[in-house]
């Protein structure tokens, strides 16, 4: 690159911003409190692998990423059932860095859940508080 040149910004980096703009994303510790004290759903996206490599949030509801918008559109077949499905309930997606669960978290939005958002460094910023995480493959 040479002197003075502007760095290239990629169009998923400007993608990613517009839609964080939207969240009122949640740091790890604000996400366990939302669980606690609002009744807010954990919604694990990462895939199988990371789940059995890593381990889990225990109490974390799992739905990939591939099905994420039918099962959490609270006007959906094939949403969740009960609260999980429902509108009004918080919903708090992760990944693992929090870039994925970003993106996702928006569409949420667009679908009617007004409580849609994620967790700030998603899965492994949790492990990394040192808050509750289930072993690989328990």
């Amino acid at each position: 690159m040479s002197a003075g040149a502007v760095p290239q910004v990629s169009a998923v980096a400007r993608l990613l911003e517009r839609r964080r703009a939207r969240l009122v994303r949640l740091t790890p510790r604000e996400a366990a409190r939302a669980r606690a004290e609002r009744g807010a759903l954990l919604v694990d996206i990462r895939p199988e692998a990371d789940r059995a490599a890593e381990g889990a949030i225990p109490g974390a509801v799992v739905v990939e990423r591939n099905v994420l918008e039918w099962r959490l559109d609270p006007t959906s077949p094939d949403r969740l059932p009960g609260a999980a499905g429902a509108a009004a309930t918080p919903v708090v997606l992760f990944c693992n860095e929090g870039y994925a669960s970003s993106l996702a978290a928006a569409d949420l939005l667009d679908l009617g859940r007004p409580g849609a958002t994620d967790m700030v460094g998603g899965f492994r910023a949790w492990a990394a508080e040192g808050l509750p995480v289930a072993p690989p493959g328990a």
